[in-house]
């Protein structure tokens, strides 16, 4: 998966989608994040390949009481239900892979901008 999320470079693509998971693949630009979200039916393992970033969660939206500086090789684990943030603090695009179950994107998603994610994500109401 290390070579896979080098390379990508869209905010966000589903690799692979199964019945009980989905593997995706994301690129967060300098200083940007992935956007403070909780998916109430859904656990998520991020590992990071390249860059840095501050991890941020917490049981409610305005109480992110863990908090957290991550590198390279690092991997959190959301539970479902969890209010959480991941980011970008360096000075190269922070490059992950990421694991929903049940999957969290429908199948084949793409988003090239974090834009077009959350105009995707408000569209379809999903989570």
């Amino acid at each position: 998966m290390s070579n896979p999320s080098k390379q990508n470079h869209t905010f966000r693509t589903a690799i692979w989608t199964g019945d009980h998971l989905q593997v995706t693949l994301m690129s967060i630009d300098v200083g940007d994040d992935i956007g403070l979200e909780a998916h109430p039916y859904t656990d998520q393992f991020l590992r990071i390949e390249s860059g840095q970033g501050f991890v941020q969660m917490g049981g409610h939206e305005d109480q992110l009481d863990f908090e957290r500086r991550v590198y390279a090789d690092y991997a959190i684990m959301v539970p479902a239900g969890k209010w959480h943030n991941l980011t970008n603090t360096g000075n190269r695009p922070l490059k992950l892979y990421t694991i929903y179950a049940p999957p969290d994107h429908p199948y084949g998603t793409v988003h090239e901008t974090k834009e077009i994610a959350m105009a995707a994500e408000e569209h379809h109401h999903y989570e």
